[in-house]
């Protein structure tokens, strides 16, 4: 884990001033069965097919990625520094458990894994995400998602 300390003075104090605001009024919604759910996946992990475009520091846009995507095509343009990669080098499950909700919905534990996955860069103000966040949101309602996985990175 990287401390503020082992970072550029600039850097660190750019992250110390970052506003961070509360969610005013978040809903909450009664979820059902997971057995019958049809799951997304949610990453800041900046992954992306490698014909797309790389990600750039801080971001606010996304990246789908087919629920069918070969994982070998999947490549991690995250921009910050302090991010160890060794991980998703091993396994992508580790950021995008893909493979792991196919089997889920392979032995009925989930309805179904959901056509399009969203990746956006981690390290983003999450204020500049808002207009992109709504944009998702309204992919997935109408790909039928009903539970998402989010994977913070």
């Amino acid at each position: 884990m990287v401390r503020l300390s082992d970072l550029d003075s600039t850097f660190a104090q750019y992250l110390r001033d970052m506003e961070m605001s509360a969610p005013e009024g978040t809903p909450w919604a009664t979820a059902g069965p997971l057995e019958k759910a049809r799951v997304a996946i949610i990453s800041t992990a900046g992954l992306h097919r490698r014909s797309d475009t790389l990600f750039s520091a801080g971001a606010s846009d996304y990246r789908l990625i087919p629920g069918d995507v070969d994982e070998a095509d999947l490549v991690m343009s995250h921009v910050s520094v302090n991010f160890d990669r060794s991980g998703f080098q091993q396994d992508l499950n580790v950021v995008f458990p893909l493979a792991l909700l196919h089997k889920l919905a392979a032995a009925g534990e989930i309805g179904s894994v959901a056509r399009w996955h969203y990746s956006f860069m981690g390290a983003t103000d999450p204020a500049r995400m808002a207009e992109t966040g709504s944009e998702v949101g309204r992919l997935l309602r109408e790909d039928g998602v009903t539970a998402a996985l989010l994977v913070p990175v």
